[in-house]
């Protein structure tokens, strides 16, 4: 543009587009992927907050706990050119200065967050106990903590898992795997969410590796190097692991964000915040609608690139679009030699067939393999991610989604 200067002569001179500044709280799969996807536009500045320096393969944490496998990742080769990567914690959103509070004590100026949290692994308070000597397993440093109290016992000593759906299963079998004597309480029913012939694949697979599977007992107290069930039974646990409770870090509610039951961030179907357009949540820590998807990895990453798709129309001034996603089951790693790749309907509900064994060891490998490849891709090629569609989501109310004014 011409620019003119005060003895009236003229000049060229170059200006800068202005620059949207995005703010991506939380770095796992949800935040990582939206974080590569945001630089489809050149004039996005994607700063990704994450407590941790490297990137946390959650679905690999089992192994971590039974010592088969690393569970972490260098960002380096996962992100894109030009995104900052911050390691802190994000303390707080204030909507009314547009900055995201870190424990560090800075500040970060944002036009548009992108909240990706995440999940945690939780124990219940009404169980004696369990807050005080169970092992949760869904974040890295609980985890590690786990690993090393597995490593300080006895090769013969009794291991209780509490909780038998996918996780449970997966830490159940991949500890037994390594010789560990290995008792998983379901509390109802082994693995709820499979099909009869699935669900009678991981018992297989589970009666091959010597785990005691107690399929109606419910735990009702734990203690130092026991646990007692509903009907007044003592049961002796070295290491008593607690994969039945899942939550959400608090910092929506923190914020004065309106949120479900669980603390998830209420969104309209577009992912965008009931209370301020600006923020944008996306994988297990989001409610769109109030009614969340299940919490995975296989809707985490897909409702990143979302969410991004979000803000890159709020950017845009154009009307986002709604989510639109679908599942196809669910693979559960049965140690390193055997699996159950459980298939679904779009609605997740789980249909009758079923991929186990070593076959399903295979797939199941290369689908956590593919899990990085395609963050890496992204990373590449921002627009590359694929993801199943068509699953049902309410219907979008008449006065939604919103459009955002440029900054």
């Amino acid at each position: 543009m011409t620019d003119h200067n005060a003895n009236g002569s003229s000049r060229k001179r170059l200006i800068a587009a202005p620059t949207n500044k995005v703010v991506v709280i939380g770095g796992g799969y949800s935040g990582t992927l939206a974080a590569n996807h945001l630089r489809m536009r050149g004039d996005v500045d994607v700063t990704l907050v994450n407590p941790r320096p490297r990137f946390v393969e959650r679905i690999r944490l089992h192994q971590l706990v039974a010592g088969t496998g690393d569970a972490t990742v260098d960002y380096g080769t996962l992100l894109g050119k030009g995104i900052q990567l911050v390691v802190d914690s994000a303390t707080g959103i204030d909507t009314a200065t547009r900055t995201v509070g870190l424990a560090s004590g800075r500040a970060l100026d944002y036009d548009y967050v992108i909240y990706a949290v995440g999940s945690t692994g939780t124990t219940p308070a009404s169980v004696p106990g369990a807050a005080e000597f169970a092992y949760p397993i869904a974040e890295l440093e609980q985890a590690t903590r786990l690993r090393a109290a597995i490593d300080d016992l006895h090769p013969d000593a009794p291991v209780t898992v509490v909780g038998a759906g996918l996780t449970g299963i997966e830490a159940a079998t991949e500890l037994a795997e390594q010789g560990r004597r290995v008792t998983l309480v379901c509390g109802g029913q082994l693995g709820p969410s499979l099909s009869g012939p699935g669900r009678r694949s991981v018992a297989n697979v589970m009666s091959k590796l010597r785990v005691t599977v107690l399929e109606t007992d419910v735990v009702a107290e734990v203690r130092p190097d026991a646990v007692v069930f509903a009907d007044g039974a003592v049961r002796p646990s070295a290491v008593t692991i607690w994969t039945a409770g899942f939550g959400v870090p608090d910092l929506a509610t923190a914020s004065a964000l309106r949120t479900d039951a669980m603390g998830r961030l209420l969104t309209d179907e577009t992912l965008t915040s009931m209370d301020d357009p600006r923020i944008v949540a996306a994988g297990d820590c989001a409610a769109p609608s109030g009614q969340p998807l299940r919490m995975s990895c296989q809707s985490a990453g897909p409702l990143g690139v979302q969410a991004a798709n979000t803000v890159l129309s709020h950017i845009a001034g154009t009307a986002p679009a709604v989510i639109d996603q679908a599942f196809a089951g669910s693979c559960i790693s049965l140690g390193r030699r055997a699996a159950t790749l459980q298939f679904a309907r779009k609605d997740d509900t789980a249909v009758n067939f079923y991929i186990g064994g070593r076959l399903g060891a295979s797939l199941k490998e290369a689908v956590c393999k593919g899990t990085l490849w395609g963050i890496r891709r992204e990373a590449r090629k921002p627009g590359s991610t694929f993801w199943f569609k068509g699953g049902d989501r309410p219907e979008q109310p008449a006065d939604a989604p919103q459009v955002v004014p440029n900054p």
